[in-house]
């Protein structure tokens, strides 16, 4: 009967240590390496639809600078009025990035001047403008990044309430993995 407890006891502590172990290594990935996240909305159709789950890479900006065309994850601006305690995050694409100067005309963006070509939206897609930049050509500080869905007429984005600091960006975008049919690599840009 001893023997019998004492394997018992031997068996339920290598399923406790395994536990730990592997609670442990997944806490660590989750606070420090990677986050899953899910859109919510239709602000990036066709990019991405509502309930796609994303997995968010956190170090690739502590090491690195977004770019532009970068799809990421920020926690929302104050302004954009999402329910108190919520904690939301945004998922957009970055336009422009410290030093750019950024316009929108002609239901087009221009950075530097140029018009962005922006394969990945449907050209029956409209880009209107917001109360931040309508009718004004506007120059990013040293630590803002201007970003916009790529659904605009559905997308509250710097348009809207300005742009974001690189110490609101929880991560880039790097993986979608559910559904399952649509799992895949996120898709970099360049402009």
């Amino acid at each position: 009967m001893i023997r019998i407890l004492k394997s018992f006891s031997s068996l339920f502590l290598d399923i406790a240590e395994t536990v730990t172990i592997g609670a442990s290594f997944f806490l660590i990935v989750y606070l420090f390496f990677m986050q899953p996240h899910q859109v919510n909305g239709r602000s990036m159709f066709p990019t991405f639809n509502s309930g796609d789950y994303l997995l968010t890479n956190k170090v690739s900006y502590r090491v690195g600078e977004p770019k532009r065309g970068d799809v990421v994850v920020f926690h929302a601006p104050e302004e954009a009025s999402c329910p108190t305690g919520t904690g939301c995050d945004f998922i957009k694409r970055i336009l422009a990035v410290p030093g750019d100067t950024i316009a929108l005309h002609d239901n087009a963006y221009f950075v530097n001047g140029e018009k962005l070509n922006e394969s990945y939206i449907p050209a029956e897609f409209k880009t209107l403008p917001g109360k931040f930049i309508e009718g004004r050509t506007v120059t990013m500080g040293p630590d803002e990044y201007f970003v916009s869905g790529d659904n605009r007429e559905y997308s509250s984005d710097s348009r809207v309430w300005g742009p974001i600091s690189k110490s609101d960006i929880v991560g880039k975008a790097f993986v979608r993995y559910w559904p399952v049919k649509d799992w895949g690599w996120v898709e970099d840009v360049t402009y």
